[in-house]
């Protein structure tokens, strides 16, 4: 099977670099293994520059649509599916959002999901190019929401790629887990088409049949989820307890999904049938873990991402904490690291009763410890935030932020992937924040190359 692919929600080109190995900004130069034949990339909150798109195409080049037409930087809800090329391979990381629908029909054709949910894009797509393989990454907190639903958005997904005929499995991957440089736990969802070569062969191997027991087709999928799916084979488990293995029967309708399913999705599982296989599983790696240290500069840092003196500490440097319950500090002190990462305790009104109530949080550490891997990356990374890495540099020993290499590395994008882009025909550097803010976006790239192998011996294996 032709090795093609279609890029949705495409950001900087995460899943582009992972299916390729490109590591370096050399490798960009090297044929790509997988032709990305489309893709689609637009930030609705930019009114004047689209830096992500801008700095895909500055390394990929444009795609053009059937029509000879780019549609790449369009709102992917106002493309029309028909005109994209065909493609075996559809990828992408999707935004996390409410995916109830529009409203309760009597059958799921013709459902319409709500203006600006994102996921509804990609259902018109697997509709219209009906792609024999799936790939996509979210938030873990897919699994979980809405709060007052659980596990409804999800269940609304399955529903879908149920009615099109697909196998789904999904895996909740922490990267650090797995040897790699960052602690981000994003869910990773596996689709196919149920004539494929693949899922036959996941039939035929564990003896799967629609119309046996219950119990012999939990004892099936518990070998999918545990030893031998797309998941099991690219991140192993260890062996869980399938006492625990969850059973749940998908409704028939995505509007009857909508209105009132729930369920508590473990970690993994799988969706054959229109039938929820769920079990919690645990990592087995005993390789070599990559720590934040590793991807940290040795030499020269420029100037700028230095913290002043002044704006780390308020007092002594061994104070961890404050109480602002009797007097608020001084401004100045709050604007400080110190202050913004120690713990607290200030007054506050509530603004639909006026009571006061103390609010309080913890302590985080100061300083990001080398020798573990990065904590998870946000888009507010560098932003005077609680969540913002600061290091100690390792040439001068100073107080730092980290550098918009760094922040790359963690995500396992080539050193300087995000520097330049290609904007109206013309080179230009793009933004600090924007380049931080890029990498809060993205997926770790490793985790897609580790993936790519299986789907490699996957894709050779079909007709």
């Amino acid at each position: 099977m032709k090795k093609t692919v279609c890029e949705l929600f495409a950001g900087v080109g995460g899943f582009r670099c992972g299916l390729n190995n490109i590591k370096t900004l050399d490798d960009f130069e090297k044929k790509e293994k997988w032709d990305t034949v489309w893709f689609s990339q637009w930030e609705p909150s930019e009114k004047t520059t689209q830096y992500a798109h801008d700095c895909y195409v500055y390394h990929f080049g444009e795609r053009l649509d059937k029509n000879g037409k780019d549609t790449t930087n369009y709102n992917i809800e106002d493309v029309d599916k028909t005109t994209l090329p065909d493609f075996n391979l559809l990828v992408g990381g999707f935004p996390c959002q409410d995916y109830s629908v529009a409203s309760s029909l009597a059958t799921s054709k013709g459902l319409e999901g709500k203006k600006g949910v994102l996921w509804w894009s990609i259902r018109e797509t697997l509709e219209s190019k009906k792609p024999p393989f799936v790939l996509l990454e979210n938030v873990d907190r897919l699994l979980k929401s809405p709060a007052k639903q659980r596990g409804r958005d999800f269940g609304v997904i399955l529903a879908c790629f149920r009615d099109e005929g697909y196998t789904v499995e999904w895996r909740v991957i922490n990267a650090a887990e797995y040897g790699y440089q960052q602690r981000r736990r994003r869910i990773f969802i596996f689709a196919y088409k149920d004539d494929t070569n693949y899922a036959k062969t996941i039939i035929d191997k564990e003896n799967y049949n629609i119309n046996d027991t219950e119990e012999n087709k939990q004892e099936a999928m518990e070998k999918v989820i545990l030893t031998d799916g797309f998941f099991a084979k690219t991140f192993p488990v260890t062996k869980a307890d399938v006492s625990r293995l969850r059973t749940q029967i998908l409704p028939k309708e995505v509007g009857e999904v909508s209105d009132s399913f729930q369920c508590n999705f473990e970690n993994t599982g799988i969706m054959k049938d229109g039938m929820i296989y769920t079990l919690k599983t645990v990592p087995s790696y005993y390789g070599k873990q990559i720590t934040l240290g590793d991807v940290m500069e040795t030499g020269d840092v420029d100037e700028e991402y230095f913290i002043p003196e002044e704006r780390l500490y308020y007092t002594d440097p061994s104070v961890t904490h404050s109480d602002e319950t009797e007097e608020r500090l001084p401004k100045k002190s709050r604007q400080t690291w110190q202050y913004l990462k120690g713990a607290k305790k200030l007054l506050r009104e509530s603004r639909a009763t006026g009571h006061q109530y103390v609010f309080s949080e913890g302590a985080i550490s100061m300083i990001d410890e080398e020798d573990k891997p990065a904590r998870t990356m946000l888009t507010s990374e560098g932003g005077f935030s609680r969540t913002t890495h600061i290091v100690k540099d390792k040439q001068t020993g100073r107080i730092r932020l980290l550098t918009a290499a760094e922040a790359e590395r963690i995500q396992g994008f080539p050193t300087d992937h995000t520097k330049y882009c290609l904007m109206d025909g013309n080179i230009v550097e793009m933004p600090l924040r924007k380049r931080r803010f890029m990498m809060g976006n993205a997926l770790v790239v490793d985790l897609v190359v580790d993936m790519e192998k299986t789907l490699s011996v996957i894709f050779d294996n079909e007709d």
